[in-house]
């Protein structure tokens, strides 16, 4: 990241869009201190359909807001659920530009380790800008950050790498712990400002956090999905491990279409938040059942005749409902919600040409 925050020049303001899903309605003192980083990019913003208020938002910045009847106006007679967690999903849908950063609205830009305010856009840009290493390991990390390099023995035939496409940013504060940790652990905190950037190896999953996180819309855009949520039954909600699903149905994606996903800098700093023992009752169920989905996505494999992300997604749902929803009824609602996201993604893209 260049020490004066800008965008690498082969990147324009206008080709980002900053989506925030908002579950809080006053959100004043998050745009303010995002100020500084926001006010060059357009920004959507989707309003939580639970919430009943009206959204404050502070003057100064290029944005529109999506509420629930305007949402369901774009989506006709999709089902897709956006509610939740799920309202960032709507803003990538919508978007129309190449590269999109979402941060929720709990988070706060970070300072750096000198006391830097941290350019989160910036970082996740640089990250995206640059190519991934994804199928061998290099022990300086990121080979194209100033200052580092190939290693000794790294092969040569691997050093122009492939595209990036999806950056993974951290957590200064609340770290993004599950609620069993949270409810053991409550005092503990992330104060660690660690300088890296690393690519995740090819076929290695990784928990990924829509807290904080970039991609290139272009490349792996559809893969980033709401499927993994229940919605009408009750109070019980599994959002909170819906971007752990999405994030692993991205990564399987980009292994089979040889793309890259990049983990580290940048860093937010996240604020406190509510009870770890109401998580809890929410979560569990979720997370019992990610022990059951781990080892299928270790271990899906795609066929060459999946030669775009759409068709990827599609074989990842056909594998999901004959290998998982004979476990558990959820995984099959959970790849018919990726085929209708996949359908409504292709509305969307068909009503733009």
């Amino acid at each position: 990241m260049e020490s004066d925050g800008m965008l690498p020049v082969s990147i324009r303001d206008d080709e980002v869009d900053i989506v925030i899903g908002a579950l809080q309605h006053d959100l004043t003192q998050f745009m303010e201190e995002w100020r500084p980083v926001f006010s060059r990019f357009h920004i959507i913003i989707i309003k939580d359909p639970d919430l009943k208020e009206e959204l404050k938002i502070p003057s100064g910045f290029d944005y529109e807001v999506y509420t629930q009847s305007e949402m369901q106006h774009v989506m006709g007679s999709s089902t897709v659920n956006f509610s939740g967690y799920s309202s960032r999903y709507f803003g990538y849908l919508v978007s129309t530009k190449k590269y999109i950063v979402s941060v929720d609205d709990d988070c706060l830009p970070a300072r750096d380790d000198k006391g830097n305010l941290v350019d989160a856009v910036a970082q996740h840009i640089t990250n995206l800008a640059n190519p991934a290493t994804p199928f061998f390991f290099n022990t300086l990390y990121d080979p194209f950050r100033e200052g580092a390099d190939f290693v000794r023995g790294y092969p040569f035939s691997l050093r122009t790498g492939v595209s990036c496409a999806l950056s993974c940013g951290l957590w200064l504060n609340l770290a993004d712990y599950d609620a069993p940790t949270q409810a053991i652990k409550q005092r503990q905190r992330n104060t660690r400002y660690v300088d890296a950037v690393l690519t995740v190896p090819a076929r290695a999953m990784m928990p990924m956090s829509g807290i904080n996180i970039a991609f290139n819309r272009e490349l792996v855009g559809p893969a980033l999905l709401p499927s993994f949520r229940l919605s009408n039954e009750g109070k019980l909600r599994w959002e909170t491990v819906e971007d752990i699903w999405s994030g692993m149905c991205a990564k399987v994606v980009c292994d089979h279409l040889r793309l890259g996903v990049k983990t580290g800098l940048p860093y937010v700093w996240r604020k406190e938040r509510g009870s770890a023992i109401d998580s809890l009752k929410k979560e569990w169920e979720g997370v019992k059942l990610m022990e059951e989905v781990i080892p299928f996505f270790q271990t899906v494999r795609l066929s060459p005749q999946a030669v775009t992300v759409e068709d990827c997604v599609v074989e990842i749902a056909a594998a999901v409902k004959q290998q998982l929803g004979q476990k558990d009824a959820v995984f099959k609602r959970a790849a018919d919600a990726m085929i209708e996201w996949i359908k409504l993604w292709k509305t969307i893209k068909a009503q733009r040409t």
